[in-house]
């Protein structure tokens, strides 16, 4: 056939398409395609790639075919319960998870890809471990004279991991100065090390008759010892902590002053009070605004975002490590950057009375919201101040200390004011979202301990800055969409119909509904069925039909259940309806929002796809079509919608720890709650005033015999009828805490008022 350049995935794609089976051998590519050198080595890059996005699927080394043109195999990543089942959720396409029993599940670890050969529609066995999640597991060391092991901190990790004799103790490199009360770790034994907090490295994995095995690369401290959940967490989610030599050495040797010849072609913004405005406690600031409204009723806005492509070029050790990162990783006391401090906090932070580098979106709005112009340059500002959410806040409020303080910006904070109102007013007409959920903030006392837990407040100021980027972004996108053959877009889909029903069946029970009409399982050519052998949740299969639910359906169901006691527990179920935002090359429009065309252009110092599309927008600016990139952009969106998601949860979590160690010294303390969650095990519980979950086992419920009713989605008692369901509030009394794990055992408080 020759010798044929492969381009794409179509082009591979079509040629396995057109053998038989749709299936093929690495051999036989290399000879039919006549693949050498080069074009080997970029067939070894797009296979893999095509793998990884689930188009192919290797039954065995060596051997693949098109996950479209069969129904025997399925790839996917495994979800394992403590119990030793598991589902793999698949890589391509709609349909159910798969189940796994413990006994095919044996080997493998929660989190693997693996291969499933497929026992009926929903069922399956492992035939083959794709790649490993877990190269690293965090977990607490234990001693015993037979052997030394470590049990991981995830639960979901069954497996303890077994320590080979002279591996329990890593090289100094890798070590601190002290572990609590016991020598220094050079000197220490493996039995002094007992319920040490270690990181593993796995040197063999688990298999249905031998047990993981690793080495011990990290002692971080004992459990009780500070910042060592963070630690923890890091670990757990294998985020990556500590920029490299080369990376480092490369952030210190960039030039920390302007050079006059670039100042020159660019757009010189440096005479007009432009402002950042963030949270007291913010690490970075990538985003300035200006906003004057002319004579004419319309209004000009700046929004000017830190230009971190100037700094960090593609192929560097910079753009690799903050491409392996994908985004900064927040917790309550700590940060894990993107980007090295020198850049993050230094040459691309947008600090007060500094020139600093930027790329600006200018937007000519009216009077009725619509961007009329947009024009974009690259520039230079020099903030005027560095403002707060509540100081800004309090200025638009008419606090007279305040708008004294900063009297020649006070105008310009009323025009903002005006101009986010009349952009708010425009997106709620075209029908997006706009959830307003509370959420936990942790106040800690002067020896980083946590004090207080409270709900976060969202003010006038916080949502102009939100109106001015969410334009920005919709500006750049519709730019991007229009000039570029390829672009790297927000996306976020319609709600599964599934998830659809779901939330009808439980909003009824509220006497609500979005309002879309009567939505049956029937209607959309799907079936209701169980989930698995144990009951616990409904599965909607094979969606078929056209949704008829929109997000004004949404919006029209949170402006009802304004202010009503049902509002928090409906707004939470609401959100849990829809899906997850996420990264793609294909434009499929933001349902949540409204926008046919949406991307992050705003956020470049603390999220890798920003970068991409500044790099998208500055060739475009320059007139050169963008740099051929070794990697295509569904693959960049892929791997930064998997950071974003490890990142999200990694904060998720170890929110929840320090919400549980809260607890800690209040057992037996009573808290008003809400149910967000009725299972057959019980009930799960949020704190109406400090945002902690926990649950309310079915078998301590007391005065009566409680099962759980799937029909109802209700715990029910055998004869007094109590009926226990979401939405319910109730008191209940702290009985357990496992700080270490971030879970919360309650206990009911019957006749509590």
């Amino acid at each position: 056939m020759g010798n044929i350049k492969l381009v794409d995935e179509q082009t591979l794609a079509g040629h396995i398409a057109r053998l038989p089976h749709g299936r093929a051998s690495y051999k036989q590519l290399l000879r039919e395609l006549g693949a050498r050198g080069d074009a080997r080595r970029d067939l070894d890059q797009l296979l893999q790639r095509m793998i990884a996005r689930g188009r192919l699927i290797e039954t065995r080394s060596g051997h693949y075919m098109l996950a479209d043109r069969q129904n025997e195999y399925v790839s996917g990543r495994l979800s394992l319960h403590r119990d030793g089942y598991g589902f793999v959720i698949p890589d391509r396409g709609p349909g159910p998870d798969i189940f796994v029993d413990a006994e095919s599940a044996a080997g493998a670890m929660h989190g693997d890809r693996v291969l499933i050969r497929l026992r009926g529609a929903s069922r399956g066995n492992i035939s083959r471990i794709l790649s490993r999640a877990h190269p690293e597991v965090v977990g607490q060391f234990r001693y015993h004279p037979r052997g030394c092991y470590v049990i991981p901190y995830d639960e979901k990790i069954r497996e303890h991991i077994q320590i080979a004799g002279g591996d329990e103790i890593p090289p100094a490199p890798a070590q601190v100065d002290r572990l609590g009360d016991v020598p220094a770790f050079e000197t220490a034994t493996p039995q002094q090390l007992d319920g040490a907090v270690v990181n593993v490295e796995i040197t063999r994995y688990p298999s249905p008759t031998e047990s993981a095995q690793g080495r011990v690369t990290e002692l971080l401290g004992r459990a009780g010892d500070f910042g060592i959940d963070v630690e923890i967490m890091i670990r757990k989610y294998h985020l990556p902590h500590r920029f490299p030599p080369e990376v480092i050495e490369e952030a210190e040797g960039l030039p920390a002053v302007i050079s006059a010849a670039e100042i020159a072609r660019r757009r010189d913004f440096r005479s007009l009070d432009a402002v950042t405005i963030d949270g007291e406690t913010a690490r970075d600031f990538d985003d300035a605004v200006w906003v004057e409204r002319r004579e004419d009723g319309r209004f000009h806005l700046h929004v000017h975002i830190a230009d971190v492509a100037h700094y960090v070029r593609e192929a560097t050790a910079l753009d690799g490590e903050a491409r392996l990162r994908g985004t900064s990783v927040y917790f309550p006391d700590r940060a894990v950057p993107m980007l090295p401090l020198e850049l993050s906090a230094g040459l691309c932070s947008l600090l007060p009375r500094s020139d600093r580098l930027v790329l600006s979106a200018i937007l000519i709005i009216d009077r009725n919201g619509e961007t009329v112009e947009a024009d974009f340059c690259e520039g230079v500002i020099r903030s005027a101040e560095r403002m707060t959410y509540t100081d800004v806040n309090l200025i638009l409020e008419g606090d007279t200390g305040l708008r004294q303080r900063y009297a020649p910006l006070t105008g310009r904070f009323d025009q903002m004011a005006e101009l986010a109102g009349i952009l708010n007013r425009r997106r709620h007409q075209g029908g997006s979202i706009d959830f307003d959920l509370p959420e936990p903030v942790i106040e800690f006392d002067e020896l980083g301990l946590v004090k207080a837990i409270v709900r976060s407040q969202r003010n006038t100021a916080h949502r102009l800055i939100e109106e001015f980027m969410l334009a920005a972004n919709e500006a750049v996108a519709s730019l991007l969409a229009r000039r570029l053959p390829a672009s790297l877009y927000r996306i976020h889909e319609k709600p599964d119909p599934r998830r659809v029903l779901e939330f009808e069946q439980e909003a009824a029970a509220f006497g609500h509904s979005l309002g879309a009409g009567p939505l049956r399982a029937r209607d959309f050519g799907f079936t209701v069925r169980h989930r698995d052998h144990t009951k616990s949740r409904r599965q909607l299969i094979q969606p078929e039909g056209e949704l008829p639910v929109t997000s004004r359906h949404y919006q029209a169901l949170i402006a009802r259940i304004a202010g009503k006691p049902e509002e928090r527990i409906l707004s939470y179920l609401m959100l849990r309806s829809l899906k997850q935002a996420r990264y793609s090359a294909d434009n499929l429009g933001h349902f949540a929002l409204a926008s046919p065309c949406y991307t992050h252009f705003t956020s470049p110092i603390r999220r890798y796809p920003d970068l991409v599309i500044h790099r998208l927008l500055k060739a475009l600016l320059r007139g050169a079509p963008p740099s051929a990139a070794a990697t295509p952009l569904a693959t960049v969106a892929e791997e930064c919608s998997f950071t974003e998601r490890r990142a999200a949860d990694a904060e998720r979590e170890l929110m929840e720890w320090k919400k549980a160690r809260f607890l800690e010294d209040r057992l037996g303390d009573e808290f008003p709650g809400i149910v967000v969650s009725v299972t057959k095990w019980g009930l799960y519980v949020e704190l109406l005033d400090l945002f902690i979950e926990g649950q309310v086992p079915i078998e301590t419920l007391a005065g009566d015999r409680y099962t759980y009713r799937d029909s109802q989605r209700a715990i029910v008692g055998e004869k007094r009828k109590k009926k226990f369901t979401v939405g319910e509030r109730l008191v209940v009394r702290v009985d357990r805490v496992r700080a270490g794990e971030g879970k919360v055992l309650f206990s009911w408080v019957p006749g509590a008022a």
